[in-house]
């Protein structure tokens, strides 16, 4: 699991089998780059046979500008969350 970030620009926390990604995204850049990523991590657990529990996927937004864009993990929509 230690090449799960291989190519992905924003930062990734790890524990266990525990993964969080976090990026700042206050532009259409930011944005597309995220999702890129989140893009990236769903093919790597798909070749590698580690399949992300989508449903236990959350997105967290911050700010008070934030646009709170939807994300794509695989082909489900993750659902945006005020608290985990």
């Amino acid at each position: 699991m230690n090449n799960l970030d291989d190519g992905v620009v924003n930062k990734i926390l790890k524990f266990a089998d525990d993964r969080k990604i976090v990026s700042k995204v206050a532009s259409e850049d930011q944005i597309k780059t995220l999702q890129s990523d989140l893009h990236k991590m769903f093919n790597w657990s798909q070749d590698w046979q580690m399949l992300f529990n989508t449903d236990k996927s959350k997105v967290m937004h911050f700010g008070f500008n934030n646009k709170e864009v939807d994300y794509i993990l695989g082909n489900q929509r993750l659902s945006a969350v005020d608290e985990e």
